[in-house]
């Protein structure tokens, strides 16, 4: 494993996307004495697929899975990354929106307790100019989350993504959190006075296959359903 190197994977279907996400990480910030790499998946049967390809072939200790529509704002969003990182070593994934509780419907969105910050498409405000990020983890600090939203995922340890139960684009996020949390691994969101990051997402969430694995999510998991971060981990413990 490669400790000073970072690995951007994303599922792609959509070159125009990529291309632009792409344009954003190619301007960001490398640390001193670390490099970057990206892995596109393009032929991928689900996202826990896509994502357990990519994460086996890649050896940085560092992985930021993401979307296609995720531009990142923040140029110093690596350096930030690893601040929070080396501020507790059991801080095993961040995410930029998250949730301390897990939502008693399995809606991570309805879940109390959320922390944070993202544009959207079209957002209200206009973001500001990308000299104005800055992050302080002294004084800005994060907050600890049961659940993280899959629009942009880093990691500092490899665990397999579950594609036992998950077949298609749905879940995967609300999955991986509450296995980081049995693992004994901390999740983390950072404090944003500016969103670090942009999602292009549009207007509509896909719901085709959203409330089948809702209910899968609330079989696999249902012990936890409306439980804080620290009950979770309390059990790892």
């Amino acid at each position: 494993m490669n400790d000073h190197k970072f690995c951007f994977i994303i599922c792609t279907n959509n070159s125009l996307l990529l291309e632009e996400a792409v344009h954003y990480i190619n301007h960001l910030y490398i640390p001193d004495g670390y490099e970057i790499d990206l892995l596109a998946v393009t032929d991928a049967a689900s996202m826990t697929e896509g994502y357990n390809e990519a994460m086996n072939a890649s050896d940085a200790k560092y992985k930021i899975y993401m979307h296609q529509d995720v531009f990142i704002l923040n140029k110093n969003i690596l350096s930030d990354l690893l601040s929070i990182f080396q501020a507790n070593s059991q801080i095993g994934m961040v995410g930029m929106v998250g949730y301390d509780t897990v939502s008693a419907d399995g809606i991570m969105w309805h879940a109390p307790g959320n922390y944070g910050n993202v544009y959207q498409k079209k957002p209200a405000v206009i973001y500001p100019a990308l000299s104005e990020y800055h992050y302080f983890p002294e004084t800005d600090g994060f907050h600890f989350a049961a659940q993280i939203d899959g629009f942009l995922i880093a990691t500092c340890r490899d665990l397999p993504w579950d594609t036992a139960h998950l077949k298609d684009w749905d879940f995967y996020d609300a999955f991986q959190s509450i296995r980081f949390l049995q693992s004994g691994y901390k999740i983390a969101v950072p404090v944003q006075r500016h969103p670090w990051c942009m999602h292009d997402d549009g207007q509509f969430l896909n719901m085709e296959k959203y409330d089948y694995y809702r209910h899968v999510f609330r079989d696999v998991y249902g012990e936890w359903l409306g439980k804080n971060y620290s009950e979770i981990l309390s059990v790892a413990e």
